[in-house]
């Protein structure tokens, strides 16, 4: 029986992953397409090549084929055609003052947290020690700018953040799902000792939920490498 939904982008992609564990956590079914950015299979589902795409293969019984793109505007698709388990808080969940504040941080994971951590930090360091040509000296005095760019990076957010638990405390939400992909590729590199308890401890309850072991396969954090 086909599912109503494909998301197009390779598991090793962060934003991919974003999508496919608030899918898995809410036990949406859906096929996956594995393809990595600037691909034709990319292009051909999104305007730019980037991933991922969701196709909504069917709206009201009716079909449809509807490629949806952006991570957010997924994201709030989601929550719309099954809202429980609900991914969102409520003031007074954390930090939270209003509920907005987890799209903030929604927002500054993927825009602030993604060149931070996988343009400057993780991606360099994988090129190079796949390459083979540099010892890890020579790596980290390479991308030490980044790294120092990134410290200061996490412990920004590490402000936002509860002092226990989720993003927000008790209550799981996209939050949690935006950032995490980026942060267990960072600890699956040397520059993981970044981390603070504080990080180290949410990605140790992230890493009990069913989505996120369902979502693992195929990430760096495995040892995996784009397809």
């Amino acid at each position: 029986m086909p599912t109503p939904y494909t998301i197009i982008g390779t598991p090793f992609s962060t934003f991919t992953r974003s999508i496919t564990l608030g899918l898995t956590h809410k036990k949406i079914p859906f096929t996956q397409v594995r393809c990595v950015p600037h691909s034709d299979t990319a292009y051909d589902n999104h305007p730019f090549g980037f991933l991922p795409t969701l196709i909504i293969h069917e709206i009201h019984g009716k079909t449809v084929n509807l490629k949806l793109r952006e991570s957010a505007a997924i994201a709030r698709y989601i929550d719309k055609v099954v809202p429980e388990p609900s991914l969102h808080i409520s003031p007074g969940h954390g930090k939270a003052i209003i509920e907005e504040q987890m799209w903030e941080f929604v927002s500054l994971a993927g825009a602030h947290g993604f060149p931070a951590v996988e343009k400057g930090v993780v991606k360099p360091r994988v090129a190079a020690t796949d390459a083979g040509q540099l010892t890890d000296s020579e790596i980290r005095e390479q991308i030490k700018p980044a790294v120092a760019h990134l410290k200061r990076l996490l412990g920004k957010m590490e402000e936002l953040m509860a002092d226990e638990g989720y993003v927000f405390g008790s209550k799981l939400s996209w939050a949690d799902f935006f950032l995490f992909p980026l942060l267990a590729d960072l600890k699956a590199i040397p520059e993981g000792e970044l981390l603070s308890p504080r990080m180290l401890n949410w990605m140790e309850e992230m890493n009990k939920l069913e989505a996120v072991k369902a979502t693992t396969p195929g990430t760096l954090s495995v040892g995996a490498r784009p397809p």
